[in-house]
């Protein structure tokens, strides 16, 4: 009997970064309501530096809101903090920051990754045990790569390898670009926070257009009889909550 063809590949989710916050209570109280509205996987929780105690009451004050919305929590780096604070994991800078984050996050919490300058970088956070892969992020000095570039990555990382991989996207257009590229994941985040009608319906619109440029994509390969993209186990992030 001939095997079946793998099923299509699901449409990317969301994965909203946050503002650099320094008081969450606005955060926390629209959470509910933005997470009921869009299909977000995961909330990136970027926090003003202060000591720890401050930290960790803060992380807290927004770690129910978001698990009990479906959504894992994870903190931009501040690995020290993950487990004190409830988070289900972080998201680290470099191959060398990830591999000094998995002995304290793993098995029980995520490890992402940034910062991967080549793919021999991406190859090596895969085999490190990276949970997933970031591309597209600014570097030190805000530069990033082209569109395109960012683009081909996410493709050839879907073709390849089974971590989820994760598109940074600057606009609801690139969020729509790496949807059809391949991305598992979409970061979006300072401008769905800047958007003049409010992050709830940005969200709304840019999960649109995800879904509208993964249906085209998956469309144009079958008219091209080409085989969907893999859907590897496993790609998924959740919350503890």
């Amino acid at each position: 009997m001939a095997s079946k063809p793998p099923p299509p590949r699901p449409a990317p989710r969301l994965y909203l970064a946050t503002r650099e916050l320094d008081d969450p209570s606005q955060l926390a109280a629209s959470l509910p309501g933005l997470l009921a509205g869009a299909d977000v996987a995961a909330v990136l929780l970027r926090l003003r530096e202060t000591d720890q105690k401050t930290m960790i009451s803060r992380i807290k004050a927004l770690a129910s809101a978001v698990q009990d919305g479906g959504a894992a929590l994870l903190l931009d780096g501040h690995v020290e903090l993950v487990a004190r604070a409830g988070a289900d994991g972080a998201h680290l800078n470099g191959i060398a920051a990830m591999e000094d984050a998995i002995p304290s996050l793993k098995p029980d919490r995520i490890a992402g990754v940034g910062g991967l300058a080549t793919r021999h970088d991406s190859m090596a956070a895969g085999e490190a045990g990276a949970d997933y892969v970031l591309f597209g992020e600014p570097d030190s000095h805000g530069q990033r790569p082209s569109v395109e570039a960012i683009a081909e990555r996410l493709q050839w990382w879907e073709e390849l390898f089974e971590p989820p991989c994760v598109g940074f996207a600057v606009s609801r257009e690139e969020a729509a670009e790496f949807a059809a590229a391949g991305a598992d994941f979409v970061l979006v985040g300072d401008f769905i926070w800047a958007d003049p009608r409010g992050a709830k319906a940005a969200l709304a619109d840019v999960e649109q257009a995800i879904k509208q440029a993964h249906a085209a994509a998956l469309e144009k390969q079958t008219l091209e009889k080409q085989t969907p993209g893999k859907q590897p186990p496993g790609k998924e992030m959740t919350g503890q909550g």
